[in-house]
């Protein structure tokens, strides 16, 4: 190897090394016991003495010189960065703090929370029943007959078949006969979870929605009872007196049975795409527990009375924060969930 060509190659070398890193690796590489300026001392066996004496100096002096430098570069690259340390570990006081980012709590969340500590301090406990749901709970046990359009998986139904045979819940009245045979009469429970639904989505249908199931059995209950509940009810939710009507309806599972409204918060009543631009949003279905529900339950109908009412919990959040289409809760826009 070429003496004159090597210190050029180190000089020029060492002035690119920047961090103790490279440092390390070039001095490996030119002044360990296997470096290149200890190959050099190899090679002068060969050579004339006078010509190994003069060339070994000429070699020392060099590698010293570059060892000297090594040494000095070493010391100055650890006190940068020493340096650098404490200034990275320095709290600056004048600084700005970072924001830290904190997750919200989901709308439907935060009014089904609001919805329970309602009834609860009405008298009413929160229970809960399974998603899964074999047909008779279903639909049986809610006078709900075999051959009942309702219970049709094709284009007459809304009902999601499972391969076992077992249903999606299309409601959580399904849950009412399991509680009239756990809890002895008199009965006042509300029922909140996620049923499903085989519908078209737009604006106000989702294929999957919570619903909010209420019931209480006792021995006098009467329409009167059940539209002073609800009335109640949504007084407080609303913080406000809201306008509702009762509209005669059918239902399999209570008679007599009604549609309750209430007038659109979203337009208060001058029509929006959330009440299909008529100015009234259909809220909850409710009325008397049918008799063979009360009996499906393993009470005497003769001797105990109910009534029942089922609610969107999408359709009220709808309502209270005026949202204008229900698929904005299951699209996972953050910025939507950021304002609640």
């Amino acid at each position: 190897m070429d003496f004159q060509e090597l210190k050029e190659n180190i000089n020029k070398e060492l002035e690119t090394v920047k961090n103790s890193r490279q440092l390390r690796d070039f001095a490996n590489a030119y002044l360990g016991k296997k470096g290149k300026i200890r190959e050099l001392f190899s090679e002068l066996k060969d050579l004339p003495i006078d010509e190994k004496k003069t060339l070994g100096e000429e070699i020392n002096n060099f590698s010293e010189n570059i060892r000297m430098q090594v040494k000095e570069l070493e010391e100055n690259l650890k006190k940068q960065e020493r340096q650098f340390a404490e200034n990275r570990e320095k709290i600056n006081l004048a600084l700005p703090g970072e924001k830290i980012e904190t997750g919200h709590i989901h709308p439907l969340t935060i009014v089904r929370r609001e919805i329970e500590n309602i009834f609860e301090l009405m008298g009413f406990s929160v229970v809960d029943g399974p998603e899964v749901e074999d047909e008779w709970h279903n639909f049986d046990s809610l006078n709900i007959p075999e051959g009942h359009p309702a219970r049709d998986a094709l284009s007459l139904g809304k009902t999601l078949y499972l391969e076992t045979g077992e249903v999606l819940r299309t409601q959580t009245s399904s849950s009412q006969t399991r509680y009239m045979k756990k809890i002895k009469p008199p009965i006042r429970i509300i029922i909140p979870g996620k049923v499903y639904r085989y519908e078209n989505t737009d604006a106000s249908h989702e294929i999957n929605f919570y619903q909010i199931e209420g019931l209480l059995v006792d021995k006098n209950v009467s329409v009167a009872n059940l539209k002073a509940v609800l009335e109640t009810f949504l007084k407080e939710f609303f913080k406000k007196d809201v306008e509702i009507r009762l509209r005669p309806s059918y239902f399999p599972f209570t008679e007599p049975s009604f549609e309750i409204d209430m007038s659109c918060a979203v337009c208060a009543g001058k029509g929006c795409p959330a009440c299909k631009r008529g100015g009234w949003v259909e809220l909850l279905g409710a009325g008397i527990v049918h008799p063979n529900v009360i009996q499906n339950g393993g009470l005497d109908p003769k001797k105990w009375k109910g009534f029942a009412f089922g609610m969107s919990l999408d359709r009220l959040t709808m309502m209270k924060y005026k949202i204008d289409d229900i698929r904005w809760f299951h699209g996972g826009d953050m910025k939507f969930l950021k304002q609640f």
